[in-house]
């Protein structure tokens, strides 16, 4: 039974029906091939925020008063497949419902399923991957649900792109859109590589942000640290942009891989992911909620394209 609201937030901007914003929590780690842990992360990312001021300086903002739905987290203790499968109803289920969607993980390969509900929620979707690893190899230890796997669906019916890349496979190459792609060691001597991201994203997009993007130097709690990453106010750069310019969807965090001994690198995912709720919803009104039925009114801005029929 879950008895906490999303960073302690009054009951009242944690009701479901009235929240524009819903965060689903989940913890798993299948298939991670070196450090395990990341199935602790959404718990240490809801206890950091816990511990955050919630009101943003740099937006003048207080987003939770948008209202923030915190969902019972996905626990399915079964193949990988089977995780890809609940997390992509329960994120449709959500989407549908007219809900700013947002995912919390967990390894990696929880973004398979969010990525396909969107994709099949949205016209001619963009997923931005940040993110240190390529993730696109098409099957990994046996399976296409490997956390090694986790944009290559995406790169295949989408419009991919990906930052801060810095660790891949040899055979990933045949995968890989290089016009597409802002390698680690050219964007620190590239300074119009945010332009050039930003023009080639579509107006609907859904980022999926792997913390091991960031540097080890200001987030070593993660996976699979490589050095020579972004930092964090470069990202914050690109990300206001790419709110302020296209139509953010939703987005995910994963990787969060917690340690006892170092507590800033929760902090650092718990205030990543309430900055980028700051920055899709520092020009919106507070007073106004959401139904909890999908109507034309309601949204959002966003191009959808899914059945009236399906149910969810």
């Amino acid at each position: 039974m879950k008895t906490k609201t999303y960073a302690g937030i009054p009951d009242e901007y944690a009701k479901l029906e009235t929240s524009k914003i819903v965060l689903i929590p989940v913890p798993y780690d299948g298939t991670s091939t070196w450090q395990k842990g990341a199935d602790k992360g959404p718990k240490a990312f809801l206890e950091a925020s816990e511990n955050m001021e919630l009101y943003d300086i740099e937006t003048d903002s207080e987003v939770y008063k948008n209202g923030i739905y915190l969902t019972e987290p996905v626990t399915l203790n079964a193949t990988p497949e089977a995780m890809v499968d609940v997390v992509h109803q329960e994120t449709k289920k959500y989407i549908k419902k007219n809900k700013f969607v947002t995912i919390i993980g967990g390894e990696h390969s929880v973004s398979i399923g969010t990525i396909r509900a969107f994709n099949e929620v949205f016209q001619n979707l963009t997923v931005l991957h940040i993110d240190a690893h390529a993730d696109l190899r098409k099957s990994y230890e046996g399976s296409a649900c490997n956390h090694a796997c986790a944009v290559y669906e995406a790169s295949q019916n989408t419009n991919l792109i990906q930052v801060g890349i810095r660790s891949m496979d040899v055979q990933e190459k045949s995968v890989m859109d290089f016009d597409k792609t802002y390698f680690a060691h050219e964007i620190v001597t590239d300074d119009t590589w945010m332009d050039s991201a930003i023009d080639q994203i579509t107006k609907n997009v859904f980022i999926t942000f792997d913390l091991d993007a960031f540097d080890p130097s200001i987030l070593p709690s993660t996976g699979t640290p490589e050095p020579g990453g972004l930092f964090w106010y470069e990202t914050l750069e690109f990300l206001k942009e790419v709110f302020k310019e296209k139509n953010v969807v939703g987005f995910d965090i994963v990787e969060l891989c917690p340690n006892e001994n170092e507590k800033s690198s929760d902090f650092l995912a718990a205030k990543l992911y309430y900055k980028m709720l700051s920055y899709k919803f520092q020009n919106q009104d507070e007073e106004e909620n959401y139904d909890d039925t999908y109507e034309e009114s309601n949204r959002l801005g966003n191009y959808l394209k899914f059945d009236e029929d399906d149910n969810y």
